[in-house]
């Protein structure tokens, strides 16, 4: 008997059945992504480009003239001598001069290297984690409160411990950024998959989805929100055992952020610190800008913002 197929030539109904496993997961997926495109928000115009610019930026500018008004009245009041805490105006000095040295950049594209790597491996590691123990109950029954206790350790405790094992190495500071981050990004995977509604998983097996391609077409794609989540937080974590690393290991033949700041700070050079900190604070602040933009178009995307 010929196959029912409908206007668009999608097998209907037992036809489905008839079909190879991957053929069947094919359909099910174009099908699942069909519903999908029936809940996402429309695309809408939000107005001028500038406008959208300013409206978000002005509110960061208030922010820091804000406190860096609070800073000079501090300074003014003569709370601590200058030399331990300068006014504002020596510190953006120093910042315009950190800023045209070639060595002050080399140092930021050795943190920036640094941290990129550990997140990285910190994602690898943590996403597979994730997914096993979300998939298999023994292995959460074993570890899942392991891994909720490895987020909540202080990431100085574990330098003791990188530094017996490693030496003063590169290792020894990848070491701890990898096990800072990883379980924030494991457990953001586990909640969403957890979060999944039950009613979806339930369609997509009736649809014929199996392994590879309900994880691909429906798990990942609805946990995505929870796992972004914990990807931003998971980056906090690395990015902050990163700062305590470069302060307590100091790897010889390299001068990073952390190398320069506590070389400033030996020197009592307090300008230079807090010009460093700055640095720090900028570069958190740029990465969590790169987060929020891609959850903002993720919770557009789904239809969760206001038009």
């Amino acid at each position: 008997m010929p196959t029912d197929t409908s206007t668009d030539g999608a097998p209907q109904g037992d036809a489905v059945t008839n079909l190879a496993p991957s053929d069947r997961s094919d359909v099910a997926a174009d099908r699942v992504s069909g519903l999908d495109a029936l809940e996402l928000a429309p695309k809408t115009d939000k107005g001028a480009l500038g406008k959208r610019i300013w409206a978000s930026t002005w509110p960061k500018l208030l922010a820091i003239a804000i406190v860096v008004g609070a800073w000079q009245l501090v300074f003014l009041s003569g709370w601590r001598k200058p030399y331990v805490l300068p006014p504002p105006a020596d510190v953006f000095a120093e910042l315009g001069e950190l800023i045209t040295e070639p060595k002050f950049w080399d140092g930021v594209q050795l943190t920036m290297t640094r941290a990129l790597t550990g997140f990285a491996l910190a994602v690898a590691i943590g996403t597979l984690l994730g997914a096993l123990v979300s998939q298999f109950k023994p292995l959460r029954a074993a570890i899942g409160s392991l891994i909720t206790g490895l987020q909540t350790m202080p990431s100085i405790m574990w330098f003791p411990l990188a530094i017996l094992l490693f030496q003063l190495g590169e290792e020894a500071i990848l070491f701890v950024v990898v096990i800072g981050a990883a379980p924030s990004v494991a457990n953001g995977l586990i909640s969403g998959i957890d979060y999944v509604p039950r009613t979806w998983l339930r369609v997509g097996q009736v649809m014929g989805m199996r392994g590879i391609a309900k994880y691909r077409h429906l798990i990942l794609p609805a946990s995505l929100p929870s796992f972004v989540s914990g990807l931003k937080q998971g980056w906090a974590f690395s990015w902050r055992s990163l700062m305590a690393g470069e302060l307590l290991v100091i790897v010889p033949g390299t001068v990073s952020i952390g190398v320069r700041m506590q070389t400033a700070r030996d020197l009592n050079d307090a300008v230079a610190v807090i010009a460093y900190i700055i640095v720090v604070l900028i570069i958190g602040i740029l990465v969590d800008q790169f987060f929020n933009a891609a959850d903002g178009a993720l919770r557009k995307r789904w239809g969760l913002t206001a038009s």
